[in-house]
């Protein structure tokens, strides 16, 4: 671990959410990737083309300020892209509420913007983790590869001891014994090495745009509309990444805007106005109205696969 860090004040002319903003890329409770301090500080490691890296970031509203220390061989990187982290390149560019619900949502959360990590693999990896699993499942699967495979985090000493999450490479380099004893069955582990052995292109994507991305993305075997929305979201800011095939978010944009739960189908015929935007449309009903109420037991996770 090393003390020195680089630091970098930004003004960015709203009051920033920081917790709500990042919440997004926090996979559980136990993230090794991710903490939240006592002093209120939101702390991120992460993989950047440059290098491991960690970032602190506090919000001073009443100055209008942020603050951020970044440590390690990314640190420059994840202090560049502080700004478009916190949803500056955030594009409204034609959306319009058009909804009552909408209207208060936007009335109530009149700050809130998708933000972008530039980091594809970053994104991905997890999303193929939570392919068709409970979020306990698939929130532990992924914590076990980061501490297995990955690597400490830099920071100082007396920081949370953060993890990087392993390069591309040493995703496909993980064997399929090891895979099954984090544990992750082979179908999402097969769909992890594809899309790792094709992380440079999938970045390529990514700099030509989110539709081209998307098309790059689910070319990969095993990778469909949900995880490639889900990547998309995080790593490109795409408002209009819809996680269809979602468990929950077809429901509970039925419920927010309708009154009862819908199918993926008529969801895509409700969210068609706001084509464009229909995932800022999606999170807006959410932070309105909450999810529906639920029903009966929790989907419990697998139990068939060694521990």
């Amino acid at each position: 671990m090393t003390d020195r860090g680089r630091e970098r004040v930004w003004t960015p002319g709203r009051p920033v959410l920081v917790g709500q903003l990042l919440a997004p890329l926090r996979r559980g409770a136990g993230d090794p990737t991710y903490a939240v301090t006592p002093d209120g500080a939101h702390w991120r490691s992460a993989l950047t083309p440059a290098g491991a890296g960690t970032l602190r970031i506090t919000s001073d509203r009443s100055a209008g300020l942020v603050r951020a220390t970044a440590w390690g061989d990314g640190a420059e990187w994840l202090l560049h892209g502080l700004p478009a982290l916190l949803g500056d390149e955030d594009d409204w560019s034609g959306f319009r509420a058009g909804h009552p619900v909408v209207e208060e949502a936007l009335r109530r959360h009149p700050h809130w913007r998708i933000g972008r990590t530039g980091l594809v693999h970053d994104a991905l990896l997890p999303a193929i983790l939570e392919q068709k699993v409970t979020g306990q499942e698939a929130f532990a699967g992924y914590r076990r590869l980061v501490r297995r495979f990955g690597r400490r985090a830099p920071g100082p000493a007396d920081g949370p001891q953060l993890w990087c999450p392993p390069s591309p490479a040493e995703v496909a380099a993980v064997p399929s014994w090891e895979w099954i004893r984090l544990p992750v069955d082979p179908a999402r582990s097969r769909t992890a090495v594809t899309a790792a052995r094709a992380a440079a292109a999938l970045e390529r994507g990514l700099v030509e745009g989110s539709a081209e991305l998307d098309r790059r993305l689910r070319a990969l075997p095993g990778v469909g509309v949900w995880t490639s929305a889900e990547t998309r979201a995080r790593a490109a800011g795409d408002p209009d990444a819809v996680s269809f095939g979602d468990y929950h978010v077809a429901k509970d944009v039925g419920w927010a805007l309708v009154g009862h739960p819908v199918d993926d189908a008529e969801m895509a015929r409700l969210l068609e106005p706001w084509r464009g935007h229909r995932r800022r449309v999606a999170i807006l009903l959410l932070l309105a109205v909450g999810q529906r109420p639920q029903r009966g037991p929790r989907m419990a996770p697998r139990r068939h696969l060694p521990r």
